[in-house]
């Protein structure tokens, strides 16, 4: 729960954990699954995430974005685009290394998304990341959403980065039998 009380208030978002006895489980689940609690049924990310022992761990480091556009100047923000864009081509960098293992982003347990304010900013922009987001996580087409802490950071990699994002992906014996 400390990753997820960090984040809340760290962001200043309106999530405060509950007890664990008020967690909204995703559905009864056979103790060979992954079992993922929310704190409730809208929830963007997960409070608990349950791994049981035989699941196979799939750590991604954390992957930057692609450039986005060509003609801007090389390390720019311009170059790599806003806090949204950036985070859709990193989902979408993170989305093609899983498959090449077979997982998928409802495979994605735990997740960790740094974020740098864009010049000019003294703020990380929270809601562009969120925007991308929304597009893998908590979908009718995908509905597992992981454990995430997001965290405003003074630096990543490079000049022009405004988003990193680390995964650790579970998949169950059952699962590598398919």
């Amino acid at each position: 729960m400390f990753k997820i009380a960090f984040a809340a208030a760290f962001m200043g978002a309106a999530l405060v954990a509950a007890p664990a006895f008020a967690q909204t489980p995703s559905a009864p689940a056979p103790a060979s699954s992954i079992e993922r609690t929310y704190p409730s049924p809208t929830a963007f990310i997960a409070s608990t995430v349950t791994v049981p022992a035989g699941t196979e761990l799939i750590f991604l480091s954390g992957q930057l974005p692609d450039v986005a556009d060509t003609t801007a100047p090389a390390g720019t923000v311009a170059a790599y685009g806003d806090t949204e864009t950036q985070a859709a081509s990193t989902f979408a960098k993170i989305e093609r290394l899983l498959a090449t293992r077979g997982l998928t982003m409802g495979d994605v347990v735990s997740m960790t998304v740094y974020l740098m304010a864009a010049p000019g900013s003294d703020r990380m922009d929270f809601t562009g990341m969120m925007k991308a987001y929304g597009k893998y996580f908590g979908t009718p087409e995908q509905p597992n959403r992981p454990s995430r802490s997001t965290v405003q950071v003074a630096g990543l990699a490079g000049p022009g980065f405004l988003v990193e994002i680390e995964v650790t992906a579970a998949r169950t014996p059952a699962a590598r039998a398919h």
